[in-house]
């Protein structure tokens, strides 16, 4: 059986007009995400990771080539709220509550007081915030917060999950922690998750494929596709095979000359 591509980018390219001149983001970038895929993009800052992103959510248009989110443009997928974003900070409104954070895209879509209820109770079962429902973000920590983002982007239930670096600032155990949650979420929900990184051992340990992109413009450099066991606990980072995988991402970031100025 054929796994249908809910994002679809063809010779994709996206050139921003500066007062400085044109600066060309991404080029001729062409990449299938099928369903039920969790993909990273990886690799240098300015390389275009998070405008591929934006260009998914219709926060950016392509300068040439195509995109297709569940077979439709960018902006219709954007009005059918087929996707839900968390950005690299956690963007909670300190003025809310954290149920009340969780419930804002309910309110602006007009979901029912009794379906707000079950879909916040729902999401923040799932990232494991129950009991904060009453708290404000200032009172979180910013692990927290940011699985609070998670369950606000999970809350109307769509099918794809965009994720731009979402745990880049937090220290090293936490962000372990929410890695191994992370992959639990998505083998509950069984969303597409496409997902921002710097970091090499995060892209092996959470994806079933990285792809890895040079510097501006940003190209594909290398899609791999992991051989990594669905159960993946936190020590298998040490086993040969995620070191392999973490070897060809590496070496497919040299390729890109990443390290260049």
């Amino acid at each position: 059986m054929t796994i249908p591509a809910v994002v679809s980018a063809t010779d994709l390219s996206l050139t921003f007009h500066t007062s400085d001149g044109p600066v060309t983001a991404l080029s001729d970038v062409t990449l299938d995400i099928k369903k039920g895929e969790f993909v990273s993009f990886i690799g240098p800052s300015g390389c275009g990771k998070t405008t591929f992103l934006r260009a998914i959510a219709d926060l950016e248009r392509p300068t040439s080539g195509s995109i297709e989110v569940n077979g439709q443009t960018p902006g219709n997928a954007r009005k059918d709220r087929a996707y839900g974003y968390v950005f690299q900070a956690a963007a909670l409104y300190p003025w809310r509550t954290i149920e009340k954070n969780v419930a804002l895209p309910l309110e602006i879509m007009g979901y029912s007081k009794a379906l707000k209820a079950e879909r916040i109770a729902r999401t923040l079962a799932l990232v494991n915030l129950e009991g904060f429902e009453k708290k404000y973000p200032w009172q979180l920590s910013g692990g927290m917060q940011q699985r609070a983002s998670i369950a606000r982007a999970l809350a109307f239930d769509a099918d794809l999950l965009l994720m731009d670096e979402p745990f880049g600032a937090l220290d090293e155990i936490v962000r372990d922690h929410l890695n191994s949650e992370l992959l639990k979420l998505w083998k509950e929900t069984q969303k597409t998750i496409c997902f921002v990184t710097h970091s090499i051992p995060e892209a092996v340990y959470l994806s079933t494929k990285i792809v890895v992109m040079s510097p501006r413009p940003g190209r594909v450099t290398d899609i791999i596709e992991s051989s990594l066991p669905a159960e993946r606990p936190l020590d298998i980072r040490e086993t040969p095979e995620f070191l392999a995988i973490a070897a060809r991402v590496r070496e497919g970031l040299r390729a890109g000359h990443s390290y260049e100025e």
